[in-house]
């Protein structure tokens, strides 16, 4: 898991070096600090402003779960999306496992009600202990 982590430590830091090289590669005038890198993955280095935080992080109107970082290099997580997928996805689940839980459960043996059968109710089945 570590070298996971650290594979992905490294390809964060290789993306952040190539959204900086593309921008310093271009001409002054033509610098936007935003953009992507190899096309793919979305990058801003200009300062954030309130609606594009609440855009990227908070739009509950998109559909879209992941949105360009309002700074840095990655995407961020559009947090209302997220929370009605996960929802939905834990419902979907629910109903969909609810056959096999309902026949687990009737398949499972049922605890003895000794105590009751007798109507004795001292749970010893009828017999008195000593």
């Amino acid at each position: 898991m570590r070298d996971l982590f650290g594979t992905i430590r490294t390809l964060a830091w290789v993306a952040f070096i190539a959204a900086l090289y593309q921008e310093l590669r271009k001409p002054p005038a033509e610098r936007t600090w935003h953009g992507r890198v190899a096309g793919v993955i979305p990058y801003d280095f200009r300062v954030p402003s309130f609606e594009r935080l609440r855009s990227a992080y908070w739009a509950p109107e998109s559909e879209t779960v992941f949105t360009d970082r309002v700074f840095g290099v990655g995407w961020a997580v559009n947090i209302p999306v997220a929370a009605r997928k996960v929802s939905e996805a834990i419902r979907q689940y629910s109903e969909a496992s609810r056959p096999m839980r309902e026949e687990i459960a009737r398949r499972m043996p049922q605890p003895s009600r000794a105590g009751q059968a007798t109507g004795t109710g001292n749970g010893h089945g009828g017999a008195r202990p000593d």
